[in-house]
């Protein structure tokens, strides 16, 4: 049996950037301590959310850094570290270890992708090499590439391959993966709306979006859940769906970043190639911020 990581919500962070196009250090610090004193139980540096592709490798390793030394030992910290390139990555979870991060979080290898036996060399290589636990990241619609269960199978039987964040919206592949590998592969969602019946199935809690903007509600969901009040879990899943579904009308961090400007919360610019919001999904975001009584 594996200890997770973590149990409970990890906030994947953004990146605030200046106008400039530096990083907003000052910003990112403000968002880490609004995120601790709402209780989220973990903190996700250079994820997807935290637009890590468009990252230099000097900027990269920087913010783990930066962000391991200002959360100072007060929740986890997870380093996105994955890469479509093996050595590569191996360079940047050798860094987040160095700083001090308390799991690295692997991407697969997207574009040139590979094969099944192709990822179970890459990330046994990759863990063989280090200390630190291992969160695999399947998101298939992202990098064209998913995990199957018998890969995940065969992958959980190594000591430092802690878990996987799954956001493949697959729930045959996630019962499947439960079933072969029990307790050996901790799960947690990927996607803020199927939080709950993952939770059901077994996950381990959720790395999320939503709660750059709401971390309440959203570490109380998985909280709520795992103190046995699943109505509660139930209704704070539902009712946020709504909020939810329009934070992913385009494509992710363009509308979070969107929201948590328009609450005045510190999210900087995008770096392109990602753009603003088209004129229509922001009405409705905004239209929805209102709703939630938000703005």
């Amino acid at each position: 049996m594996k200890t997770p990581v973590f149990t409970g919500t990890c906030t994947a962070l953004i990146t605030p950037f200046q106008s400039s196009g530096s990083i907003d250090y000052a910003a990112f610090d403000r968002q880490i301590d609004r995120q601790l004193e709402s209780g989220v139980d973990a903190l996700c540096v250079c994820g997807t959310t935290g637009e890590s592709s468009a990252l230099t490798v000097q900027e990269h390793v920087r913010l783990v850094d930066h962000c391991v030394s200002h959360v100072a030992g007060r929740c986890k910290v997870v380093a996105g570290s994955g890469s479509n390139d093996t050595a590569a990555a191996l360079y940047l979870c050798q860094k987040a270890q160095d700083a001090g991060a308390d799991a690295l979080l692997l991407v697969t290898p997207y574009y040139n992708k590979t094969t099944q036996t192709g990822l179970i060399h890459h990330y046994e290589y990759l863990a063989d090499q280090l200390d630190l636990p291992i969160i695999l990241y399947n998101v298939p619609s992202r990098t064209g590439l998913s995990f199957t269960a018998e890969t995940y199978r065969i992958l959980s039987q190594h000591p430092r391959i802690n878990g996987t964040k799954e956001a493949s919206g697959n729930f045959s592949l996630l019962a499947e993966t439960m079933a072969f590998c029990g307790d050996e592969l901790n799960v947690w969602s990927g996607n803020d709306d199927q939080t709950l019946p993952m939770l059901a199935l077994g996950a381990k809690g959720l790395i999320s979006v939503v709660s750059n903007l709401v971390p309440e509600p959203m570490a109380e969901l998985t909280h709520s859940y795992f103190r046995g009040e699943t109505e509660q879990a139930r209704e704070l899943q539902l009712s946020y769906l709504p909020l939810m579904n329009v934070l992913f009308s385009q494509v992710n961090p363009i509308p979070i970043k969107a929201a948590m400007a328009a609450l005045g919360l510190d999210s900087g610019i995008l770096r392109q190639p990602l753009w603003t919001m088209d004129p229509i999904p922001r009405k409705a975001l905004l239209d929805t911020l209102s709703a939630f009584e938000l703005l």
